[in-house]
């Protein structure tokens, strides 16, 4: 006995409704209620209508029906045409993206016994993070018996702390204890 005795060699009815579409919204035969409440383009309602009669006005006016609002009682359709209603979402999600601003954190490692001049370059990298609006973070590990001298690491941080007053302030200092201390600071307004 073959597993697919159907023909077409499917068992059941799910190979044979319609794909749902990709997009986020449902369209023209995509929508299932079988009453809708029908906004027409120029924003005025029609009312709650069967949703054959739905699609019948949407066609008279060479317009999509597209479900706005699924989880309303009935579901809200508006008619309008698709291409732009997704050109223009897709313009407003760029615009928002555009808009929003992301906030880094650089992270610079130092030691405690770090040299002056190895110090400089480490302050010059975090006074161009900070011009671009970055965060920087400043991050001390103590590897064995160094965790004796976290005080001297507090003392180095307190010194870029000075270095850098002029264009950053101290977003979030660590606890004093462990062995590992960080600082991070944001750009000054």
């Amino acid at each position: 006995m073959k597993p697919f005795s159907k023909p077409g060699g499917f068992r059941g009815g799910r190979f044979n409704r319609p794909m749902t579409p990709p997009d986020t919204h449902r369209i023209n035969d995509f929508i299932t209620a079988k009453e809708v409440r029908v906004i027409l383009p120029d924003g005025e309602q029609a009312g709650v209508l069967q949703i054959r009669d739905a699609l019948q006005k949407a066609q008279e006016l060479e317009l999509d029906l597209v479900e706005v609002a699924p989880q309303a009682k009935p579901p809200v359709c508006k008619i309008l045409d698709y291409g732009k209603f997704k050109y223009k979402e897709q313009k407003k999600e760029a615009e928002a993206k555009k808009n929003r601003t992301e906030n880094t954190i650089k992270e610079l490692r130092l030691r405690y016994r770090t040299d002056s001049g190895d110090l400089e370059v480490k302050l010059k990298h975090a006074r161009e993070f900070l011009a671009e609006g970055d965060k920087v973070k400043f991050v001390m590990r103590f590897k064995g018996r160094e965790a004796m001298y976290t005080d001297l690491g507090r003392e180095k941080f307190d010194v870029i702390i000075q270095r850098l007053a002029d264009v950053a302030v101290v977003d979030e200092r660590s606890p004093a204890f462990g062995r590992q201390i960080h600082i991070t600071f944001a750009p000054a307004k």
